[in-house]
């Protein structure tokens, strides 16, 4: 009998879904260019919770949360897309009503797809309309696998939108043709970046502003020029509770705590230091200077909402696909 109970505990914890952990411990799953910002955040929070440790995971946020459907398990998620963390509404990681749950929907600071040239701008690129010229190449990562990507890719479609009269084969053409100028499509924004500052391939990279100005500061800002163009498309930041891991493990109270921090004023000034636009009006207020005017326009007025994005641009056969083709 006793051996008999024995072997039934060692099986239930063997199918046990999740490790048991301490609430002390979190792991963050995050985009891919964050891994700097996400380092400082931490650090602070760590700071003001002695005892506490929380560790990261980046990649494309797509496939980040493919990955805790997998098996991954994190407590929270700062990915740059919502339809991500609508996969893992889906998929039961994540509760419905996660944008509610935290100010701004769920989004602690923002940011856009925006230019990085090299010094000089020797190609004279100033606008999305440059992007498709013969003699201009393109580096931004796989649409397919990147979050940062699927931005640029709806910001070059809302510009092409403006531009052409909402022509839906003049818009594609438009935007087919700034693919075509993509010499190699990276899996993530990192990788990315690597292309075009290492490799020195491509005369401009499409990415966030905070990453353009991540590059520049680390690289070297005599080597880069930032350009802002004429209009771009709102990049939010979503993050939310990974509810099935996070009650799995025992982990809420601190999973909310670490993303309630973001919108402290301490997490929102490192936001700032590392290039994201905050809402916090003090915080934004003391970096203003460093952020230059830009009009943003958003998914729901130029698309009708990241559903009808979903259905219509990223499903399979959508016009992503189409115009990624076989690349």
């Amino acid at each position: 009998m006793k051996r008999l109970l024995l072997l039934g505990v060692a099986l239930l914890g063997l199918a046990a879904p999740f490790s048991a952990q301490a609430a002390d411990k979190l792991l963050n799953a995050s985009y891919d260019v964050a891994r700097e910002l996400f380092a400082a955040e931490n650090e602070a929070f760590v700071k003001a919770h002695p005892g506490v440790t929380v560790d990261q995971s980046h990649g494309g946020t797509s496939k980040q949360a493919r990955a805790i459907v997998e098996g991954l398990e994190a407590d929270v998620v700062t990915f740059n897309q919502v339809t991500d963390i609508d996969f893992l509404v889906k998929n039961g990681f994540v509760a419905e009503g996660w944008q509610q749950k935290f100010p701004n929907s769920a989004s602690p600071f923002y940011s856009f797809p925006s230019f990085l040239v090299r010094a000089g701008n020797p190609k004279n690129i100033k606008d999305w309309s440059d992007l498709a010229r013969d003699d201009v190449k393109v580096i931004f990562p796989n649409p397919k696998t990147s979050g940062n990507a699927r931005y640029t890719y709806l910001a070059a479609t809302a510009y092409a939108k403006e531009a052409f009269g909402n022509d839906p084969v003049k818009v594609e053409e438009f935007v087919t043709k700034i693919f075509d100028n993509v010499p190699v499509f990276d899996t993530g924004g990192r990788a990315a970046t690597t292309t075009f500052v290492e490799r020195e391939i491509g005369d401009v990279i499409i990415t966030f502003e905070a990453e353009t100005k991540s590059i520049a500061k680390q690289y070297g800002e005599d080597k880069f020029e930032s350009v802002v163009p004429s209009v771009s498309l709102l990049a939010e930041f979503p993050v939310a509770i990974v509810d099935k891991v996070a009650d799995a493990k025992g982990s809420r109270d601190l999973a909310k705590s670490y993303l309630d921090f973001l919108y402290a004023p301490e997490g929102q000034k490192i936001a700032a230091e590392f290039g994201h636009r905050v809402h916090d009006e003090t915080v934004a207020a003391e970096f203003k200077d460093q952020f230059p005017e830009i009009r943003l326009v958003n998914v729901d007025d130029v698309f009708g909402g990241w559903k009808k994005i979903s259905e219509e641009h990223f499903a399979e056969g959508g016009t992503l696909d189409k115009i990624y083709g076989s690349r």
